[in-house]
């Protein structure tokens, strides 16, 4: 499964300026409220970290799936949240400073827990190990690029005219929606001749880890006493992955294609539902709540 040009290039500019606009919503008091009260952070990262492979694990067992397709599916739930994931939670009106930072510590630590997980896979089903090794650098710099150098330019932007920054935030919320939309259909149309293939030998599996994270991360929020802003950026995390990670494992360092059919329609369907999470979530989030939340002081 290649990306697209439209994908490949078009989408980490896209990317950027959202993540400038999503800036533009932010101020130091938002990441200092998640550094004071680290609770939304500390379950989220479990949640992603550890809580999702396993949940990987039982599914492979649950739905009786090849040792191929287990293994790609312990794969995929072990990549940290991709950067979409925080274009997610600003439309579902979550704590998108909380998804920030979930995004960048998962995707640090999981440079280290991916090749543990990806080898346990292996082992356990296939009885076989791979000497894998992320791209440090890359990784880094692809956070710095796409994550934190835009929202701090949004953040400044937004200290030195707040009135543009407060005009800005509905066009970030619209050309977000515009983003994911083609994005959708990009995907979608690119797999067209092997969708049902694809369907049908990880289908009901993949689709029921998208589930299960998103599930997981609402239960563990709102059974750590998160806030609901807080349970669906952490909800997001679980549930929007950084597909591009796991295909680069299965079909670069392990080099197979069978073991990637499971990222590849993840990769697909976390889109839609994520949309329909974005939709729950201003359901049930009014509009003045984020920006009360934005106001308040710390004490």
């Amino acid at each position: 499964m290649e990306s697209s040009p439209l994908i490949s290039a078009g989408l980490p500019v896209a990317l950027f300026i959202i993540m400038i606009g999503i800036g533009m919503t932010l101020t130091v008091r938002d990441f200092r409220q998640v550094a004071v009260y680290p609770r939304g952070m500390v379950v989220g990262t479990i949640a992603q970290i550890f809580l999702m492979p396993l949940a990987a694990f039982a599914l492979a067992y649950l739905f009786g799936v090849s040792p191929a397709i287990a293994v790609g599916l312990v794969i995929i739930a072990a990549c940290p949240g991709g950067t979409t994931s925080n274009l997610f939670v600003l439309l579902a009106r979550g704590n998108i400073a909380l998804s920030i930072v979930l995004t960048v510590v998962a995707s640090l630590i999981t440079i280290i827990t991916l090749p543990l997980f990806a080898n346990m896979a292996l082992q356990h089903f296939m009885g076989t190990a791979e000497d894998i090794s992320l791209p440090v650098g890359k990784t880094i710099g692809m956070l710095v690029g796409i994550v934190l150098f835009p929202v701090a330019l949004g953040m400044i932007v937004r200290t030195r005219k707040p009135e543009l920054a407060r005009k800005a935030e509905s066009v970030v919320s619209i050309f977000g929606g515009v983003v994911l939309a083609v994005l959708i259909v990009a995907l979608l149309f690119g797999v067209r001749d092997q969708i049902g293939d694809l369907l049908k030998q990880a289908g009901p599996s993949t689709i029921m880890l998208n589930v299960v994270g998103i599930v997981l991360g609402l239960l563990a929020g709102r059974a750590a006493g998160l806030t609901q802003r807080e349970s669906l950026a952490v909800a997001v995390e679980l549930g929007v992955k950084n597909a591009t990670i796991g295909l680069m494992v299965t079909l670069t360092l392990l080099e197979s294609s069978a073991m990637s059919i499971p990222a590849a329609v993840y990769g697909v369907l976390m889109f839609p539902i994520g949309f329909l999470l974005a939709v729950y979530g201003r359901s049930i989030i009014p509009k003045s709540n984020v920006q009360t939340t934005a106001s308040q002081p710390i004490d």
